[in-house]
């Protein structure tokens, strides 16, 4: 039987979400990249990951996302990842990633993209405000044919208005299907994310099937 899920009213915007923690199934696709030079105090010079992902049926929220995120450590919390930008299609998953977890998440349109040849997946991702692309991503990869392993981290946020200023964490963990893979991006120099476009991409994966609990 399907555990009821809890609905909680956004004390600021006129939408609600699931109470924490999210139990999310779906797909990630992530490149890690070496920024040479600070860009500002929240985004310091050091390697960076960015992700688009889709959450499917099976998840209390059914959403797109586009997200840019570094590691740091923490004294309390240890090693963790932070957040510095982040999109989404969904207005529940705004309100709730804001005020539960300090996620600074804002709107944005998507376009999505998947063909198979036998155990090869090649997918196209375009995330765009307007009509202005803020970045598109080419994947090729195999993970559906992976072995299913574990998965566990966490996100550290600094104070937000939505969280009256409040540093918020969460922990997130669950299962996967994760293979390396070839990617291709593109940056709009013009875009919030224009200072990707000149760092060095190391490393490319994709989750398959990812089943995950995050709060």
């Amino acid at each position: 039987m399907t555990a009821q899920i809890e609905w909680v009213q956004s004390p600021i915007a006129d939408v609600s979400y699931p109470a924490a923690p999210w139990h999310m199934v779906g797909s990630l696709w992530l490149s890690l990249f070496r920024v040479r030079e600070p860009v500002d105090e929240l985004r310091p010079a050091g390697v960076y990951g960015a992700a688009f992902v889709s959450y499917e049926e099976g998840s209390p929220l059914t959403y797109s996302e586009f997200l840019v995120a570094r590691p740091i450590t923490t004294d309390q919390e240890g090693r963790r990842v932070t957040i510095t930008d982040i999109w989404v299609d969904s207005p529940a998953s705004v309100a709730g990633g804001r005020e539960l977890w300090g996620i600074p998440k804002e709107l944005c349109d998507f376009s999505l993209e998947t063909s198979h040849t036998g155990p090869l997946s090649t997918t196209e991702w375009t995330a765009r405000q307007g009509r202005s692309p803020i970045a598109s991503a080419r994947f090729r990869d195999v993970s559906r044919a992976a072995l299913r392993l574990p998965f566990k981290g966490g996100t550290w946020q600094p104070g937000i208005e939505d969280t009256g200023g409040v540093e918020r964490t969460a922990t997130l963990q669950g299962s996967s299907k994760a293979l390396p893979a070839r990617a291709h991006w593109d940056f709009n120099p013009d875009g919030p994310l224009g200072w990707l476009g000149g760092a060095v991409q190391l490393a490319s994966f994709r989750q398959a099937s990812f089943r995950m609990s995050f709060g």
